[in-house]
């Protein structure tokens, strides 16, 4: 079946979960009027019915009972659309299939994983795959790592075209940051764990930051485990959680992108937490903080509407030109980080590869290296995200 004659544009699986229902109330407020054809996917057609008609979606909009652990119902899913939404994790134990049938059949995908082992064993698994067919296989389309995938990316844009040489070492620093965590990215940190331990030659993976630039491995980084005094912000920085799933995204983008950053680019990532002894205090309790990982959400919990309207972020990037020139981008986002901006900036992404299908060819890329500029064009256009230089 060729492009032209599959009967959707997108699928949304995992639109009865709680990212999914966003996604879905998302698809059909921001492209309820055009002429989009998706439909929504899981593993029981009530519960996906139930939401359709609870977010207020129209009952034209198709449903598809799909359970992971029947690879032909995958396959029909697969075959019957241009791009996939999964939002179907922990993606190490609900994602395999998918990835590889997309990776096959030349179904382009987008995901919201921020789980490096996995990521390490797909590009292992189904780049060549992915390459014959024509599949564009992008992973972490959520606020792991698109903010800062993008961000970074955005800065060393601007540094080449002022200077002609890109930013050796860039420090990313969530300014600002109100919401939660998704129950999805708690569960996913589990899993990671529990593998982890069953298998120690994982640790190597999540330990290090070119896990996912294959054969490449570049200078030493930063670690960003313990509180530092930032000079040139004027600031404390605190660990930054997300900081090991964004820096090896951040790395693959740079070595999918043929080293546009440098073959010695450093990045390094935390949380600003203000000057002087109250900066210092606070960057020292955030460093102790293990609520995160105490946390009792699970998948399909999560904020009210509310909640996620009121929530918000906002990063920089920062780093000295070879002249020795502050440069500073910025990425802000309107919604809370883990649900609210997240699904629609997986929703982008996916009609962003939909409208633009010579960008990039089949493999697995970053949402920088495959789409870059023309995504941040859509997040500014339609998701709520700014991006600007500020300095430099």
């Amino acid at each position: 079946m060729t492009a032209s004659e599959k009967p959707f544009d997108i699928v949304v699986f995992g639109a009865s979960g709680y990212t999914g229902r966003l996604v879905a109330e998302y698809l059909a407020a921001e492209y309820g009027d055009s002429d989009l054809r998706w439909a929504m996917a899981g593993r029981s057609l009530d519960k996906l019915a139930t939401v359709r008609s609870e977010m207020g979606i129209s009952d034209t909009i198709a449903l598809l009972e799909v359970d992971v652990n029947n690879p032909s119902a995958v396959t029909a899913m697969v075959d019957a659309c241009k791009v996939v939404i999964t939002t179907v994790g922990p993606y190490q134990l609900y994602g395999n299939e998918l990835v590889k049938q997309c990776a096959e059949r030349g179904t382009d995908y987008v995901d919201l994983t921020g789980e490096p082992s996995w990521m390490h064993e797909t590009i292992a698994q189904y780049s060549e795959v992915a390459k014959a067919s024509g599949a564009r296989i992008v992973h972490s389309c959520g606020f792991d790592s698109i903010p800062f995938d993008l961000g970074v990316y955005l800065l060393q844009q601007h540094a080449i075209s002022k200077t002609g040489e890109p930013i050796a070492m860039v420090k990313g620093r969530v300014r600002a940051m109100n919401g939660t965590f998704s129950g999805g990215t708690i569960a996913s940190m589990r899993a990671t764990m529990a593998s982890a331990k069953a298998n120690p030659a994982i640790i190597q993976v999540l330990t290090n930051p070119f896990a996912l630039t294959e054969e490449f491995s570049g200078p030493e980084q930063p670690s960003g485990a313990a509180p530092q005094y930032d000079e040139e912000l004027q600031s404390w920085s605190a660990p930054f959680i997300m900081a090991p799933i964004n820096t090896k995204n951040i790395h693959r983008s740079n070595f999918l992108l043929g080293h546009r950053y440098g073959e010695n680019f450093c990045y390094d990532e935390m949380l600003l937490t203000g000057d002087g002894d109250q900066g210092k205090a606070t960057a020292e309790f955030v460093a102790r903080d293990d609520s995160v990982a105490k946390s009792d959400l699970r998948p399909g919990e999560g904020p009210s509407k509310t909640e996620r309207e009121n929530g918000n972020y906002d990063a920089i990037f920062a780093g000295e030109s070879t002249a020795g020139e502050l440069m500073i981008s910025s990425v802000q986002g309107d919604r809370d980080p883990g649900y609210g901006s997240t699904s629609k900036m997986l929703t982008e992404a996916a009609m962003c590869l939909l409208h633009n299908p010579d960008l990039a060819s089949g493999g697995l890329w970053t949402p920088a290296s495959a789409m870059g500029n023309a995504l941040i064009e859509r997040l500014q256009a339609h998701a709520g995200l700014t991006f600007q230089i500020e300095k430099g």
